[in-house]
């Protein structure tokens, strides 16, 4: 038996994208590259006026069309059109490490109650010297702040992988249709705290700088994670989402 037949596990590679073929051109040339090739690539096009469509289709990724609706509707579309049993999400802009796909089916194997996975990120742009030390306040202060709002570990919508039967079961609850929520944060909500989210070291990603230097946009990105939050209160304050961890692990 091969390791592919031991493991049984099927991946969908989803990538929402609006005006980015080129990067998206890159993008996939990383997925097609990947270790452990993916079973299926979804790109979900949201109305590009470039040739993102072509893009994907020559790289042998299926296209799924939508109109408005933003990233949460995007990335809800191709969740909903993935066929395998793993979704794993990305954007057009980043640049997986050769072996993500890998990691990914080797963390789900190992840790059977994970019902998700995510990873950290490193900056593949902007200026060099100031990479790294970006990238551990960019990626700190959203892991550290969203893991004591939400009591357990946040989903990165630019590095993460979920069981398909999980997004089935929160499917219709996610706030797919608000363009202003950060589709990671509320998906992360909507599993979390009774269900498990594995962060996975070495899950290597790299992303742009962009968002850091667009300041006004900085700051919309800020405002979406406090309405992120805000959407799910009362019945998710902080404190109430510890409480269930917490039982959670009560025999």
């Amino acid at each position: 038996m091969g390791r592919r037949d031991a493991i049984a596990l099927t991946i969908s590679v989803v990538i929402p994208v609006k005006d980015d073929a080129d990067l998206l051109a890159r993008c996939l040339r990383a997925i097609v590259g990947q270790t452990r090739r993916p079973d299926e690539i979804v790109v979900v096009d949201n109305g590009s006026t470039d040739d993102s469509a072509r893009v994907a289709r020559d790289a042998g990724a299926r296209v799924v069309f939508i109109e408005g609706g933003g990233i949460p509707a995007a990335s809800a579309a191709g969740y909903d059109a993935a066929a395998c049993d793993v979704i794993a999400r990305l954007d057009a802009d980043c640049l997986p490490g050769r072996d993500w796909l890998e990691r990914i089916e080797r963390a789900l194997v190992r840790h059977p109650d994970a019902v998700a996975v995510t990873g950290g990120a490193h900056f593949i742009d902007g200026p060099r010297a100031l990479r790294a030390p970006l990238a551990l306040f960019y990626l700190g202060a959203y892991f550290g702040t969203v893991f004591l709002a939400l009591g357990h570990t946040p989903l990165f919508g630019s590095n993460f992988a979920i069981r398909r039967d999980a997004w089935a079961s929160v499917s219709d609850a996610v706030h797919r249709g608000d363009e202003v929520v950060h589709d990671d944060m509320d998906l992360s909500m909507h599993i979390g705290p009774r269900r498990r989210i594995r962060y996975v070291r070495g899950l290597g990603m790299g992303i742009s700088m962009r968002p850091l230097f667009d300041a006004s946009g900085f700051a919309t990105r800020i405002g979406r994670g406090f309405h992120s939050l805000f959407i799910h209160w009362p019945h998710d304050l902080p404190w109430l989402r510890w409480a269930r961890r917490i039982l959670r692990r009560v025999p």
